[in-house]
C-alpha cells in the first residue's frame, strides 16, 4: 500500500552555492490520488529557496513528546481480520498497519472493554450475569470474548512493534452496574463505583497475562452519549471526578498499576467537563490530562484546557471517516484538524477509529451506519480483499516518519483555512526531523524549508501533502521544553 500512484508530482529546488545540506527524503500524496504516500526525489539544503513563503524550523523550542499515531482493533476489526484473511493476508495486512519498514508504522491501539457498535459478537462485556443479578465481588470476569480473536490479532500486532501502546476503556460497564439494567444508554449505579475500579484492575491484569500491557484507561467513552442503539452510558463529571478520585486512582495504587488514567475522553465542545476533573485536588493527581474526539466542537479546545493546565497532557483518541466522502476533501480535513491541527494543539497521540471495516460499515452493532476503517476488507468475493483508504495515508504522513519518543518542535504555519500553506514539525529521538506539509490552497505553491540556516524549495500542487525528513547533528534533548510531562 506504500508507495502507490504516479502522475503529477511535487518539485523541489536548493540553493547552488555554499555546502550542501542534509538529503532530504520526500513522501507526498495528491489530492486527485495520483500520488498516495509515494516517496518522490530526495531533495538537499542549500543556500537559498525561491519560494513565497518560508517554513522556518526551530528545534531549539520543543512542545509536548509524542506517544504515537493509531486507531482500534475493534470487535468487528479483529473478527474481521481474524476469519475473512488468510494467514498470508494477515501478515500482509498487519505490516502494512504496524510496520515502519514494511507500511505506515502505527504504534497505539485503543481497546473497548467490551462492546461497542463495531461489535462482531454483539453486546457483551467483561462480566455478564443473567437480568436482576449483580456480582459486586466480579466473580464471573472473564475476557474469553476477547480470546476469540481480538488477542490473537494483538499478539501479532504486538510481534511485529512490541513497543505498541494500548489504551483500554469501556463503551458500557456490565448492565448490571447501571440504573438502567442494559449496556444501551442509561446511568451509571454510583453504589458500585468500588466494583467498576475493580473491574479496570481485572482488566489490566488479564491483559498483561497475555503479555498485553496497558498503556492508558479512560474511565468512559463519550461520558455526555447517552443512547439506546449501542452500548454507552452517561456519567457526568462529577461521578468520573468521584471514581476516579476516591476508587479508580487508588485502586491502580494499590495494586502497583502505573496505568495512565485519561480524563473526560469526548468531544471538543465541552472544556468544563475536563477542567473540572484536572482541577479536582482529589482525582486532578490521578489523572495524566484529557483525551478528545472530533464530533463536535473545534481542535482549539484542546489548547483551551492545555493551557488551563500545562502540567497535564493531552491525546486524541477517536474520529472516523464516512463512507461517499471525496479523498481530497477527507485528506485536506485529517491534515486540518488532526494530523497537523490536534499535534499543534498538544496532542501526544491521534488515533483513528475502527482500524478495518468491510464492505458495508460493519458489522455493525447499532450506531454509526456509514463509518470506515483504515481500511476496508470485501468478503463479498473470495479471496476477500483489502483497500486503502485516505486515512491510511494521511496517518501514514505522520506514523511513518514521527517516531514515539519525538517531541513537536517549533515551526511557523498558515492558520488552518485560510488556503495557505500548514505545516508540523518534529524532532525525533534519533536527532532526525520530520515536516509534515499541507498545501491548503486553490493552486500549486512553492514554498522554502529553512533549518540550521540552509533552505530548500518544493512546490506542491493543491490539496497536496508532503512529508520531508532528513538527519541532522543536534540533540533533541537540547531544546527547551515548553510541557511539562
Amino acid at each position: 500500500a506504500i508507495g502507490c500512484g504516479s502522475g503529477m508530482q511535487g518539485s523541489a529546488s536548493s540553493g547552488t552555492t555554499g555546502l550542501a545540506g542534509p538529503t532530504v527524503t520526500v513522501y507526498q500524496t495528491n489530492a486527485d490520488q495520483s500520488l498516495r504516500l509515494a516517496q518522490q526525489p530526495s531533495v538537499s539544503f542549500g543556500s537559498s529557496g525561491a519560494g513565497s513563503t518560508t517554513i522556518t524550523i526551530n528545534p531549539s523550542v520543543q512542545y509536548q513528546e509524542i506517544d504515537g499515531f493509531g486507531a482500534s482493533l475493534t470487535d468487528s476489526s479483529s473478527y474481521l481480520i481474524y476469519n475473512k484473511l488468510n494467514a498470508a493476508q494477515q501478515t500482509t495486512l498487519l505490516q502494512s498497519l504496524f510496520s515502519r519498514s514494511n507500511g505506515i508504522g502505527l504504534s497505539f491501539l485503543r481497546q473497548p472493554m467490551g462492546a461497542t457498535d463495531f461489535s462482531a459478537q454483539g453486546n457483551f462485556s467483561y462480566d455478564d450475569v443473567p437480568a436482576g443479578q449483580t456480582d459486586v465481588s466480579l466473580a464471573n470476569f472473564s475476557i474469553a470474548d476477547d480470546v476469540k480473536y481480538t488477542i490473537p490479532v494483538l499478539k501479532q500486532v504486538f510481534a511485529i512493534n512490541s513497543n505498541i501502546k494500548v489504551e483500554m476503556l469501556p463503551w458500557s460497564p456490565p448492565a448490571w452496574m447501571k440504573t438502567s439494567g442494559t449496556t444501551n444508554g442509561g446511568n451509571f449505579n454510583d453504589s458500585y463505583y468500588s466494583s467498576l475500579a475493580s473491574y479496570f484492575v481485572k482488566t489490566i491484569q488479564a491483559y498483561q497475562a497475555q503479555g498485553i500491557p496497558v498503556y492508558a484507561i479512560a474511565a468512559q467513552n463519550e461520558p455526555e452519549n447517552s443512547n439506546s442503539s449501542y452500548p454507552t452510558e452517561a456519567f457526568s463529571s462529577g461521578e468520573e471526578t468521584s471514581f476516579i478520585g476516591s476508587y479508580l486512582g487508588p485502586a491502580l495504587q494499590a495494586n502497583n498499576l502505573n496505568t495512565k488514567i485519561f480524563g473526560y475522553e469526548h468531544n471538543w465542545n465541552d472544556t468544563t467537563y475536563p477542567e473540572t476533573i484536572l482541577g479536582d485536588p482529589t482525582a486532578g493527581p490521578h489523572v495524566a490530562g484529557t483525551s478528545w474526539h472530533c464530533y463536535a466542537g473545534a481542535v482549539s479546545a484542546q489548547s483551551t484546557v492545555q493551557a488551563a493546565y500545562p502540567n497535564k497532557g493531552t491525546w486524541f483518541t477517536e474520529c472516523t471517516g464516512s463512507v461517499g466522502s471525496v479523498f481530497g476533501n477527507d485528506l485536506a480535513w485529517n491534515m486540518e484538524n488532526l494530523i497537523i491541527g490536534a499535534t499543534r494543539n498538544w496532542a501526544r497521540r491521534v488515533s483513528e477509529w475502527n482500524l478495518v471495516l468491510d464492505q458495508n460499515s460493519g458489522p455493525q452493532n447499532g450506531g454509526c451506519a456509514h463509518c470506515r476503517g483504515l481500511v476496508t476488507l470485501n468478503d463479498s468475493i473470495s479471496p476477500a480483499t483489502l483497500t486503502y483508504n485516505v486515512e491510511y495515508y494521511a496517518y501514514g504522513h505522520a506514523a511513518k516518519f514521527v517516531l514515539p519518543g519525538a517531541y513537536r518542535i517549533q515551526s511557523n504555519s498558515a492558520t488552518a483555512g485560510t488556503g495557505g500553506i500548514e505545516d508540523v514539525a518534529f524532532q525525533n529521538p534519533d536527532a532526525s526531523v520530520a515536516l509534515i506539509v499541507f498545501n491548503d490552497g486553490g493552486s500549486s505553491a512553492t514554498f522554502n524549508v529553512s533549518w540550521n540556516n540552509e533552505t530548500f524549495a518544493y512546490t506542491l500542487p493543491a490539496g497536496a501533502v508532503a512529508t520531508f525528513s532528513w538527519s541532522t547533528t543536534s540533540s533533541s534533548s537540547n531544546g527547551t521544553r515548553m510541557l511539562a510531562k
